[in-house]
This record gives structure tokens, C-alpha cells and sequence, in this order.
């Protein structure tokens, strides 16, 4: 499961004003008809499986759309002219942005999740479960469904037949002035902020919501009977399953109860069998809860093994490390996701990072291949894009903007004006994404890396191998077997490589003199070499840098 991450708004945006603050009008807007045929058999053949489309569900925006019958938002409670994508205003519609014909919105969609299968690729949409705009309200509630909020006591602060938690007599006002939105009684905020006075930092932008969970009581949790909340989400899940999406990226799963995800997960499976669920779930303690409890297919490994790569590359963590990140979760590794970048995280080649998404290439080649766990790539990232523009809200962080109208240079370089060709790029970016194209379909063609075994070759490294620097590995199915090796430094190097007799027992594999070998990346033939566990295997690592050597 190879996932491409792709921001409609910035992907097929090819305007090049880029006016910080700018409007829909100034700035431009990517649509979801031109994420065309082209644009999707380009991304498949990179080596995709599933495109998740961020930000496809409709959210509050600072672009008025009430001609169209859609409420109006207060710029007060809308963080960006463009508005963030998580701060969903209608779970049964979609961003009107992205429409070419805004009446037909919804149309235009279901016929991109038409295009995207057509080219053999799966859907996968974001499921905000935890909150919404403070101004949520349902222009397309479908006939005989009940919106949020609608049936709530507000003077009641909590109530497992409230939507939403609030705080009686008390005027939502926040750290900073505002002018045109009034909140009475406020409402607690989506980061899990029971106070009518968040700050800028706070998601002031959303409100909580209510799944039964009293936290203003203890945490004591009132699932019986089943709280109102969770019928009302797994009604809007089968809808969009309904539409077509294959899967659900969950933000922020693990401010919801694991109890919710275990109940609703199994009803929609039910339905839609072959549908997955994707967590967003920060802390590992609780991995095992949310695949065991609540589900889930796979979760994001950020902390684990994304945390400690950046280490590896910037803060000079050794590479033998890399070891305990994956024995951490061994026995959930196939549910573990593993990402470099994300719309969450900095560029790897942004000024915060690396300053080159070449650097990437080592990190990206565990990621790659060490387990047969998920794999996300971000839109720009497999081109090297930095992510140092100062687009408005968003300023120079590193990351590309999700609140802002904006084009990005190194997308639109690539889609060369609706041509998807990459004519536009410079060579440094072609070579980095025909790196990753190399490296993602690997991943597929190769039964050693879709379907063998692992063997950790670090720990019996030894002298003319430096462990803080280098990492190597095994993948076989037994009768195809690789050697995986990465050089995280910024410097070539010569390195002997041995393998233990462990691992012909482990992966089951057989001894060879002089077997010849064959490097996957570059295509070139190695000198042969004897595979043995009497001699290493000597190879020539360029800076950040690895080799995925196929063992003939």
C-alpha cells in the first residue's frame, strides 16, 4: 500500500501570482477536474497504489459561497483566506473550491473518484472525527438525517445526547479581538480546550466533539446507551463509502475513544468489507488499543521511526537505532505506517531540514523496504519541493500551506500546465523522482520486499562498517533475497558488510561463492562476491546514499 498524499487546492493550481493573503480570485485554486487521466496514470506509474485527497470535505473559508446557498463563515473563526481543511463545515458536502461549476460540486468529485480507479488507483479521504468549524451547519443534509447540534441542551455542559460540549452562561471570547461571530454559550475547542478564552495556538477555529466521554467529570465515559454522536458519524462514513472511498485517513483518532473506532469500524466493514482505516495516533502506548480495540488497519508511526530518522539526519542519532524503532513495534509492524513527509511535517528540503530532498534517499530506502507496512509520499516531495514560501497565514515554516491560496513552484514545474510530463523541472528534480519512482515500484515488483522476511544485519557489523553512520539489512522470501544498505552521511564510504549464519537459517536461504549481484536502483552489475557467512560483502556507498542489491 503505497499512499501519494495530493492537496487539491495547491496540486493543479498553475497560477503564479502567489500574493501572500491572497484571494481565491488573486492567487488561483487547484480543481478536482484537473486532476485529470494524465495526472493520475503519472502518479500510478510512480508507483502508487491509493491517493489520498486532502481536504476534499467541505470547511470554512474566508471565499463567500452564499449565492450558492452555502452559510457564509466569519473570518474571526477561519484561520487563512483559504481556511483550514479540518475545520469540516459540512460532512455531507464537498470544498466548494474545487469545483469548476460550484452547483455541480459533488459531481465533479464522484467523477474524479471515477478517473482515479479507472486508472487503477484507490481513494482515500480524511475523516475529521474529533471536530468541526465553529460554524458548522449542513447545506446538503441528506433527507431524514439530523444535523449537529440540532437537538443539543446548551445549558447543559455535558450530556451523552449533546453533540457538542458546552459552557453555560459563559460568552465564547478568545485571547484575541474579534468583531463579527458571537457564540453563546461557548463551546469547548477541538484541541480538547474547556475554556470560552482560547488562544492563537489553540485549534480556536473548531469545537469538540461530544462522544460521551465527561472530561469535565473525571474522564468518566457514558457509552450506554450508544451516545448520539456515534450514529450520527457512522451514517457519514457509509456515505462517503457510498461515493466511493476505498479508505479513511482518521485525523486525530486518538482524541476520540478507542470504544467509538471499535464500534464503528466493524458496522461500516461490514457493509464495505474491503474498506481501511488509517489513525493519526501520536503516542505508541496506545498503538496497540487503537489496532486491537479500535480496529484500525494501520496508524501513523510519527514518533517511532519518523522521529528517530530526522535524528539520524539532523541531530546525529546513530544509525544502529534505527534498530529499536522497528523491534519497538514488531509485533504490529505490518500496521504501522511510515512516512518522511506529510502536510503535517517540514520539507525535508526546506531550510528547517535537510536543505536537499536528495538527503532524503537513505531514510526513504527504510522506509521503503524494511517491513511490508504502508508507505505515504507527500505531493512535491518525490521533487525535491522546500516549502519556504510565505503564502500568509502559513509563513516560512517548511511546510506547504493548507490554509492559504497558493501555487506551488515545484508542482506546477511538474504538471507542466495539465501536460503531467515534468518538462518543467531541472534535472536535480527529474533525477530525484525518477529515484523515487525507481524505489516506490520496488516496493510491488520486488516478492522479497511485498512478501519476504527481515533479517537486521547491524548488529554484527564490525570493523570498516560504521554503525553511528551506516545501516544494512536482509529482505528474502528464500528464493529471492536482497541486501539493503544506506550511508547517512554526508561522505562516501567503504564498507565490509557481514552476515551471520543466523540469517541463511532465519530467512532460509542458501549459501553462494561468487554469486553475482545486481543493484535495483541504478540497474548496474556488481562485481560477484561470495555470500557467506566467511566472508563480507565489500561495497562503495556515495553520500546519503543506499543500494538495494539483488542476490542472483
Amino acid at each position: 500500500m503505497i499512499i501519494y498524499q495530493l492537496f487539491p487546492r495547491t496540486f493543479t493550481n498553475y497560477n503564479e501570482t502567489r500574493k501572500p493573503n491572497g484571494s481565491i480570485e488573486e492567487n488561483g485554486c487547484g480543481k478536482f477536474k484537473d486532476i485529470n487521466a494524465k495526472a493520475l496514470n503519472a502518479i500510478k506509474k510512480l508507483g502508487a497504489t491509493h491517493v489520498w485527497y486532502t481536504g476534499v470535505i467541505e470547511h470554512a473559508t474566508q471565499t463567500d459561497y452564499s449565492a450558492f446557498g452555502i452559510l457564509k463563515d466569519s473570518p474571526d473563526v477561519v484561520k487563512g483566506k483559504a481556511g483550514s481543511p479540518y475545520a469540516i463545515k459540512d460532512y455531507y458536502d464537498v470544498d466548494p473550491d474545487l469545483a469548476v461549476d460550484v452547483p455541480k460540486r459533488m459531481k465533479e468529485f464522484e467523477a474524479l473518484v471515477s478517473r482515479t480507479h479507472k486508472a487503477g488507483l484507490k481513494v482515500v479521504l480524511d475523516f475529521v472525527a474529533n471536530h468541526v468549524a465553529r460554524q458548522y451547519h449542513s447545506d446538503c443534509l441528506p433527507e431524514g438525517e439530523e444535523d449537529l447540534g440540532a437537538t443539543d441542551n446548551p445549558d447543559w455542559a455535558f450530556s451523552p445526547l449533546n453533540n457538542f460540549y458546552y459552557m453555560p452562561g459563559q460568552l465564547f471570547q478568545p485571547q484575541f479581538p474579534i468583531q463579527n461571530y458571537h457564540e453563546y454559550p461557548a463551546k469547548a475547542t477541538g484541541n480538547d480546550l474547556f475554556s470560552p478564552s482560547p488562544s492563537k495556538d489553540d485549534w480556536y477555529e473548531t469545537v469538540k466533539l461530544n462522544y460521551g466521554v465527561y472530561y469535565q467529570g473525571g474522564g468518566e465515559k457514558q457509552f450506554d446507551p450508544i451516545p448520539n454522536t456515534w450514529h450520527k458519524m457512522l451514517r457519514i462514513l457509509l456515505f462517503w463509502c457510498g461515493k466511493g472511498a476505498d479508505a479513511f485517513r482518521c485525523d486525530m483518532a486518538e482524541l476520540v475513544p478507542v470504544e467509538f473506532w471499535g464500534w464503528v469500524i466493524p458496522q461500516v466493514k461490514e457493509k464495505y468489507p474491503e474498506v481501511q482505516f488509517i489513525g493519526e495516533v501520536y503516542n505508541p502506548e496506545w498503538y496497540r488499543a487503537y489496532i486491537f480495540g479500535g480496529k484500525f488497519d494501520y496508524l501513523y508511526d510519527k514518533v517511532g521511526m519518523y522521529d528517530y530518522l530526522r535524528g539520524v539526519m539532523t541531530r546525529d542519532y546513530g544509525a544502529d537505532g534505527i534498530t529499536g524503532k522497528w523491534q519497538a513495534t514488531e509485533d504490529i509492524l505490518s500496521h504501522m505506517l511510515y512516512f518522511f513527509e506529510n502536510h503535517d511535517e517540514q520539507r525535508v528540503a526546506s531550510g528547517f531540514f535537510c536543505g536537499s530532498g536528495r538527503a532524503a534517499a537513505p531514510a526513504m530506502i527504510v522506509l521503503a523496504t524494511l517491513g511490508r507496512n504502508p508507505l505515504l509520499v507527500y505531493a512535491g516531495q518525490e521533487v525535491g519541493e522546500k516549502g519556504m514560501d510565505m503564502e500568509g497565514y502559513s509563513g516560512i515554516d517548511g511546510r506547504s500551506s493548507i490554509f492559504d491560496y497558493w501555487g506551488v513552484k515545484s508542482l506546477q514545474a511538474w504538471a507542466n500546465n495539465g501536460k503531467f510530463d515534468g518538462e518543467g523541472l531541472n534535472d536535480g528534480q527529474k533525477g530525484l523522482r525518477a529515484f523515487y519512482q525507481k524505489l516506490l515500484n520496488l516496493c510491488n515488483t520486488e516478492k522479497a520486499i511485498s512478501d519476504g522476511r527481515m533479517f537486521d544485519l547491524e548488529y554484527v557489523q564490525q570493523e570498516n562498517f560504521n554503525r553511528h553512520k551506516q545501516y544494512a539489512f536482509l529482505r528474502s522470501t528464500g528464493s529471492e533475497t536482497l541486501l539493503i544498505v544506506v550511508n547517512f552521511d554526508a561522505h562516501e564510504a567503504i564498507v565490509d558488510v557481514r552476515i551471520p549464519r543466523a540469517a541463511f537459517t532465519y530467512l532460509e536461504v542458501e549459501e553462494k561463492l561468487f554469486c553475482s549481484m545486481q543493484e535495483l536502483l541504478t540497474g548496474e552489475t556488481l562485481d560477484p562476491q561470495h555470500f557467506s557467512p566467511d566472508q563480507a560483502i565489500r561495497l562503495h556507498l556515495n553520500p546519503w546514499q543506499g543500494m538495494i542489491i539483488k542476490i542472483n
